[in-house]
């Protein structure tokens, strides 16, 4: 039987990076598709945990130090969606931008997918996609939110930098994921990237953090991975 039903399934442009990784057999080929979905599978079950305990750990910091009554996401005066104006010289030109417009539209569009005046925190809070919870901790986001709010989810010391870069690895991981995109070759190492999200929840949710070690099936996975005619390391084991 033939196996042109690949290419019609995965399309040819996608099919045709397995193939490459496996010097052109076409059976070691789908075998690696079908790891690569099941390595996506279990990597997704750690960052499903991860993104649920590092959004309420922000929303827990941030709410304790709100002056206002009204929940922090709902406010107009929230740092989520106040302007954040910076200036960037184009061709010698000074140009401002407000660096906090993706966060405030995260934030409208999870107000209005949650019924405008009907839209409670629990909703809206859920409704925000990962996205959003990674650029709290963007540079722009420093004096706005890390500072008076989210150091405080972290042990004294904390560095922003440092949680920052982890948590975008985490997020371009989970887009490739997402995405359906080969997992090796993405210059995000999925077992690399999988214990630096680990170090950095062992930080703000210790206890998550043994609960995910206890479950995840990331180690046994990326480790079955199967063999490729390629004789360099790869970063999966």
């Amino acid at each position: 039987m033939s196996d042109q039903w690949i290419d019609s399934w995965l399309g040819v442009a996608r099919f045709q990076r397995y193939l490459d990784e496996c010097a052109g057999d076409r059976a070691k080929a789908l075998d690696l598709y079908e790891w690569n979905v099941e390595a996506g599978q279990a990597l997704m079950h750690d960052i499903a945990h991860f993104e649920v305990a590092l959004r309420n750990a922000y929303d827990a910091a941030i709410s304790a130090a709100w002056p206002h009554e009204k929940h922090w996401l709902l406010h107009p005066e929230s740092p989520a969606v106040m302007p954040i104006w910076r200036t960037k010289t184009v061709q010698g030109i000074k140009r401002g931008s407000d660096v906090n417009f993706r966060t405030r539209k995260s934030v409208d569009d999870a107000i209005r997918s949650c019924g405008y005046g009907k839209a409670n925190p629990g909703k809206v809070i859920a409704e925000l996609s990962f996205g959003f919870w990674r650029q709290l901790t963007t540079n722009a986001m420093e004096k706005a939110v890390w500072v008076p709010y989210l150091h405080t989810a972290f042990p004294k010391g904390t560095e922003r930098r440092k949680v920052d870069s982890q948590i975008s690895a985490v997020n371009q991981l989970r887009n490739r994921i997402a995405h359906h995109e080969p997992l090796f070759t993405s210059t995000v190492v999925p077992s690399d990237t999988h214990e630096d999200m680990l170090a950095c929840l062992m930080l703000f949710a210790p206890a998550v953090h043994h609960h995910i070690v206890s479950t995840s099936k990331v180690a046994e996975v990326l480790a079955d991975k199967p063999t490729v005619d390629k004789g360099e390391s790869d970063g999966f084991t």
